[in-house]
């Protein structure tokens, strides 16, 4: 396939940088012939300054046009076919099926923000009307909702090279939000990438939408990012990734003379509990199911399982056991690439090391010419794991700590003792968690997603997913980054005070002709407000 390797500045493409980036087919150890311009400080300028000015025209847009243009991106992206898949599987080394899944997540969620902006109530409109003879004071008019909140800077993740990229979930919701989107693109999958913004851009062509609407920049120098989030016309970001590049970018858009929000994903442990009621009925299956959830996707998902946590008992004996044998029979799955696998290998033997922890390992052999790992299991007791706090820490791909407690108060020691995280498990039943009201505070304020008797990986794409936690798993706990709450966080709220009718917003005038849901004078309807 053949790839002009050029920078997006809307609708013209541009390589004045003389620094190219090669992708890497991690499967068969070797480096791509493409290459990609990295953008130069003049291209970044241009992408973000395009991309204020079509701004002011964006958010005059009405809703049909915003939902049509998100429809019409998606399919575009299915009409890429093959190609895109193809390339996907060469630059990530994920598998075919799990990259048509992918897609297909991709298309659905931004036909999730279409009808979420047609329907219209996410503006959240609110409507406190004037009463000029209250006593002491008189109320004034006042009308309030949710406006865009300008251009968006968006990293494309290296786990998710279509859902979580170009065109995932912080792509859409920006847009649904009639914001401008500059996405600097991963450099594991360039190429993927160039398709995707192509397919973008045939949408906003298609649906007369301003040339600036959409803007992608390649990228592999951590400055050239930081200068993304530095440019005076950024007014957001969306991040997935490390807590080291997250945190570098939560930095420098909060050091900047304005300061804007940055929502970065970074580091979640995703803690799985095993309460006495469902290890003495199935722990075989606990075991089976969990060791998939571990290893799926080689480990590579950001609510991948790290520790999981039980009382010592007969049963949880036989649970470890179980997994053990799992693990050592575990086979080896290609890494997204090398730098991720170096990393893995690093911290898999920097934990091997630490006293008392026993390092269970996989028998299989690896393939030294492919970019390959194996699963690993670390087994400690409560008392090891609180002495030795990086137990407690993130490591990208699958391993899991299994930590043994000796009572119920060491058991919720542990919970106390972890960092923030996306998601908190527990397995057992009715009666388990009655006598655990306790650990369930505690994981309350832990983790953005509590699930029982089921597995952390697996993000359900709809309006009642919270996909966030509290540092490190993201910056700020209170958004999301999967569903369509994602959307707030490229709004913001404005109220008008006394403003004449024929001035206000279509959603905050009396007649309500989008139809939407307000909170007017304390009251949620849908009805007309009498003159």
């Amino acid at each position: 396939m053949q790839f002009h390797g050029q920078n997006f500045i809307g609708s013209s493409l541009s390589a004045r940088g003389s620094k190219l980036i090669h992708a890497y087919n991690p499967r068969e150890g070797k480096q791509l012939e493409a290459a990609f311009h990295e953008a130069t400080s003049d291209e970044v300028d241009a992408a973000l300054t395009l991309a204020e000015q079509a701004f002011q025209k964006l958010r005059e847009i009405n809703a049909q046009q915003t939902a049509t243009f998100l429809e019409t991106a998606a399919t575009e992206i299915e009409a890429l076919g093959d190609d895109l898949i193809d390339q996907a599987v060469t630059e990530s080394g994920l598998t075919k099926d799990r990259l048509t899944g992918e897609r297909g997540r991709t298309a659905n969620q931004l036909r999730l923000f279409a009808s979420l902006v047609r329907e219209g109530s996410y503006v959240d409109a609110r409507i406190d009307t004037a009463l000029p003879d209250r006593k002491p004071l008189p109320r004034p008019d006042l009308r309030r909702m949710l406006i865009p909140i300008g251009p968006v800077v968006v990293f494309g993740a290296s786990n998710f090279p279509l859902a979580f990229s170009v065109a995932g979930g912080d792509t859409a919701s920006a847009f649904a939000a009639k914001n401008p989107v500059i996405v600097k693109a991963h450099p594991a999958h360039p190429g993927t990438s160039e398709l995707v913004a192509s397919a973008i851009l045939r949408a906003v062509n298609k649906t007369g939408l301003p040339d600036g609407t959409f803007s992608m920049l390649h990228a592999a120098d951590p400055e050239v990012s930081l200068s993304l989030v530095k440019h005076r016309a950024a007014r957001a970001v969306g991040f997935t990734g490390s807590e080291r590049a997250g945190r570098a970018i939560f930095n420098a858009a909060a050091q900047r003379p304005d300061p804007i929000p940055a929502y970065v994903e970074m580091g979640s442990i995703n803690p799985v509990f095993l309460l006495p009621g469902a290890l003495e009925s199935s722990p075989d299956t606990i075991a089976q199911g969990l060791f998939a959830s571990m290893n799926m996707g080689v480990g590579q998902f950001c609510t991948s399982p790290g520790v999981v946590i039980g009382k010592a008992s007969r049963s949880f004996q036989e649970f470890g056991k179980k997994l053990t044998a799992l693990i050592e029979n575990g086979t080896p799955g290609t890494m997204l690439h090398s730098s991720i696998l170096k990393g893995y290998v690093e911290n898999i033997e920097q934990r091997s090391r630490v006293e008392g922890v026993a390092t269970v390992r996989s028998s299989q052999k690896l393939d030294p010419a492919k970019t390959e790992a194996t699963p690993v299991l670390f087994e400690t007791d409560a008392g090891a794991w609180l002495r030795n706090r990086q137990l407690a820490t993130e490591i990208f791909g699958p391993s899991a700590v299994l930590v043994r407690s000796h009572s119920k108060e060491e058991l919720l020691r542990v919970a106390t003792e972890l960092h923030g995280t996306l998601t908190a498990t527990i397995f057992g039943t009715p009666a388990d968690l009655e006598e655990n009201r306790e650990l369930i505070a505690i994981l309350e304020e832990k983790a953005g997603r509590l699930i029982f008797n089921g597995y952390p990986t697996g993000v359900e794409v709809s309006p009642a997913m919270h996909h966030g936690g509290p540092y490190p798993a993201t910056a700020d706990p209170k958004f999301t980054s999967v569903g369509t709450a994602a959307i707030v966080r490229f709004l913001r709220p404005v109220c008008f005070q006394n403003f004449p009718e024929k001035s206000l917003p279509a959603e905050l005038q009396n007649a309500n002709t989008r139809g939407i849901w307000r909170l007017v004078n304390g009251e949620l309807t849908k009805a007309a407000i009498a003159s």
